[in-house]
């Protein structure tokens, strides 16, 4: 998005508990639609008293049905990914929260603008660390569809990831351009994450997912990550199911 101008009793929110606050409390200005995404996906400025930021608005009404996913579950999935994500320390998804907006209920994502020198072809086939904590990230939420242009570098090293509705599913469906460390050995970062994130699926996470989740989803998460335990290693192509996504960018 282009920037906006701050007026002057506003700020940008500090942190990511600011970030919480601006999306959970602010007043949406909507601004315009991405028309290239498959649900309805739409940008715009959020306020509070005193923060201003960008953000995306996926309302639930907007999703199209998939025969794959069950209907208007796509937002809660996208919660359930940041919920994840929050829980392993590695802030791979933006702030999201679910909440009203000017459509009704939807997902509210915090706009993050990556830096637009990096070559995002190249940059997916580098063994970068962050790229990796994103493959075993995507392995635990069980990722249907990691593109290329779902994964966006900052200026600082960090990397984010967005686009999370087809995450879940009771059925192996990991699509990613993230194979480059299929069947290597997770590193002792990821082992003692994973062991931890285990610990919360079974405790509070677990009952959190609950919200927005399925039973039997927040179940097969457990054994997802219990089976890279059980392995040490990355998940590879089960040949079951398309291995990358498509388009990949």
């Amino acid at each position: 998005m282009s920037e906006q101008p701050v007026e002057p009793d506003l700020r940008p929110p500090a942190d990511d508990d600011e970030a919480r606050q601006l999306l959970r409390d602010g007043v949406i200005d909507l601004e315009g639609r991405m028309l290239d995404a498959s649900n309805v996906t739409l940008v715009g400025t959020i306020r509070t008293g005193e923060l201003v930021g960008e953000c995306v608005y996926k309302p639930v009404a907007g999703e199209r049905p998939l025969w794959d996913f069950p209907d208007g579950t796509l937002a809660g999935r996208e919660i359930s990914a940041y919920l994840v994500s929050e829980a392993t320390g590695w802030r791979v998804v933006p702030p999201t929260v679910l909440r009203d907006g000017p459509f009704g209920p939807g997902m509210v994502q915090l706009w993050i603008d990556g830096d637009e020198d990096v070559d995002l072809a190249a940059f997916v086939r580098r063994d970068d660390p962050a790229l990796r904590r994103m493959a075993v990230f995507d392995a635990v939420v069980n990722n249907a569809d990691r593109k290329g242009g779902h994964i966006i570098p900052m200026p600082d090293g960090h990397v984010y990831g967005v686009d999370h509705g087809i995450c879940f599913s009771v059925d192996p469906k990991l699509r990613t351009l993230l194979w480059r460390w299929a069947t290597k050995r997770l590193t002792e970062e990821a082992m003692a994450v994973l062991e931890r994130l285990g610990e919360e699926l079974r405790g509070d996470l677990g009952e959190e997912l609950h919200e927005h989740l399925t039973r039997t989803e927040v179940r097969a998460t457990q054994r997802r990550v219990a089976e890279l335990l059980r392995s040490g290693r990355h998940p590879e192509p089960s040949g079951e199911w398309p291995a990358l996504p498509w388009p990949p960018f």
